[in-house]
C-alpha cells in the first residue's frame, strides 16, 4: 500500500490533515482548490493515450482509469467523481499514464511548464528531483503499439449535478455501485479505488464462547 506515504509526504509539504480532501466547490467540510465543475464535464480521449482530458475546463483535469486527476497549484488530486471531493494524491501515487500526458493538455499550465516541449510530458523527474526519478527511471518509455484500452467513461454522473450531486461518500459509493462497474487494470489506481472502499464491517468470532459454553455444561453434568 502506498497511502503509508500520503501522511507522510503531506507533512513535508506542509499541509494539515484536513486538507486531504479537497473539493472544486461545495462538498461535505472540503477545502475549495479554487475551481467550480457545476456540471458533468465533456471529456476528449487524448491520441494515443488511455486518458481522456477536458478542453472545455480552465484547469489541468483528467479521467483514467475510472477515477478523475486534477493537477493543481503543482499538486495532483484525485476523486471518483468529477466535482469532487478530492483526495491529495503524492507523486509516487500518481499513474505512469496520467503523467505521460503531453504538456499541450494542460488547460492551465503552471509557470515551470514554460519553454518545455508541448508534444512531451512534463519533466518530472527534474520537477520531483533525483529520489522520485532513482524509483520511476522508465517512467516516460512504453510500448506505444500496445497502449491499454481507455476505461469507459461514467456518463451516468451527468444526471447529477446542483442538489442532485452526492453530498456524503455513502451517497456517492451507492451512485457508482449501482451504475459503474469498471474494475482498473493499473496497479497504482487499484489502491486509490481500496483507499475509496468503506472499511469492512467487523464481526465477532462466537466459537469461543460456544466453545466456553460446552465446556460449562459439561462441568455441570
Amino acid at each position: 500500500m502506498r497511502y503509508w506515504l500520503l501522511a507522510a509526504w503531506i507533512a513535508l509539504a506542509g499541509v494539515g490533515p484536513a486538507s486531504a480532501q479537497l473539493s472544486f466547490g461545495f462538498s461535505s467540510g472540503g477545502v475549495s482548490i479554487g475551481i467550480n465543475v457545476p456540471v458533468y464535464p465533456h471529456l476528449v480521449r487524448i491520441p494515443g493515450y488511455p486518458v481522456y482530458y477536458a478542453p472545455g475546463l480552465p484547469t489541468n483535469y483528467f479521467f483514467y482509469e475510472g477515477l478523475y486527476w486534477v493537477f493543481q497549484n503543482g499538486l495532483w488530486y484525485e476523486s471518483p467523481w468529477y466535482n469532487g471531493p478530492w483526495t491529495l494524491v503524492p507523486p509516487d501515487a500518481v499513474p505512469l499514464y496520467v503523467l505521460r500526458v503531453p504538456v499541450r493538455y494542460y488547460r492551465h499550465p503552471p509557470p515551470f511548464f514554460h519553454g518545455w516541449a508541448v508534444n512531451a510530458p512534463p519533466r518530472w523527474d527534474e520537477h520531483w528531483g533525483h529520489d522520485w526519478a532513482e524509483h520511476h527511471r522508465d517512467w516516460n518509455h512504453w510500448d506505444r503499439h500496445h497502449v491499454p484500452a481507455p476505461a469507459p467513461l461514467p456518463s451516468y454522473q451527468r444526471h447529477y449535478s446542483g442538489e442532485h450531486y452526492p453530498r456524503t461518500e455513502a451517497q456517492a459509493r451507492e451512485h457508482e455501485q449501482r451504475n459503474y462497474h469498471y474494475q482498473p487494470h493499473d496497479t497504482v489506481v487499484r489502491e486509490h479505488y481500496e483507499h475509496h472502499e468503506p472499511p469492512a464491517p467487523q464481526t465477532h468470532d462466537h466459537s469461543h464462547d460456544h466453545s466456553h459454553d460446552h465446556s460449562h455444561d459439561h462441568e455441570q453434568h
